[in-house]
């Protein structure tokens, strides 16, 4: 390896740090201090790096807390994803499926991604950056839930019963934004997982 090579990978490495430091420290703060209080400067000071640096990464609040959101949701998705591939080609029970899209969406990343929408639907420029950002989370939301489902969507009404899926997990996690709904939440997914049940039972992968 050339000296300059063996210097500039350590470089990369420490940049790469850095950016994911500040990727994390955005949601925290989303998801904690809400999108007025989530300057770049304050997540520079949580992920401990300075501003400039932060600043070079990302040169905009926009910029640093989208990218936030996309880095927090692939990993999530992908930790799911590597949590089906380990099942070996075994199916989980469809309440399991439900309890673990659900904690998905009552997660501290599904709180800042929530602060990035509600700002992004009064700014237009932000708006622009986060209209993309949602269908692709989407799109891969729901290839995850059908693959875990088994479902096949193929099958008429089978692809609005994952929608449905999807938009009552949601649901249920804006409910439990201002106080502890789990209770009743825990009922409603036993009662949605039999529903489901029923709708795919002849209509399974």
């Amino acid at each position: 390896m050339e000296p300059t090579q063996a210097v500039r990978e350590p470089r990369q490495d420490r940049s790469r740090a850095t950016r994911q430091r500040l990727l994390e420290a955005a949601v925290d703060c989303l998801s904690s201090l809400g999108w007025s209080r989530t300057t770049v400067a304050v997540v520079a000071e949580r992920a401990g790096v300075s501003r400039g640096a932060a600043q070079h990464h990302f040169r905009t609040r926009e910029e640093l807390v989208t990218a936030a959101v996309e880095y927090g949701t692939e990993v999530r998705l992908r930790q799911v994803r590597e949590h089906l591939n380990a099942l070996a080609g075994r199916r989980l029970p469809t309440l399991d499926v439900l309890t673990m899209l659900a904690e998905m969406y009552t997660s501290p990343l599904f709180r800042a991604a929530l602060q990035l929408w509600v700002a992004a639907s009064s700014d237009e420029q932000l708006r622009a950056q986060v209209v993309p950002l949602e269908a692709r989370v989407g799109r891969a939301a729901h290839r995850l839930t059908v693959e875990a489902l088994g479902a096949d969507e193929s099958v008429p009404g089978v692809r609005e019963m994952v929608q449905a899926t999807l938009d009552l997990v949601r649901g249920l996690g804006l409910a439990d934004l201002l106080t502890d709904d789990s209770a009743r939440r825990s009922r409603l997914l036993r009662q949605w997982a039999s529903t489901l049940d029923l709708a795919l039972r002849d209509h399974t992968a």
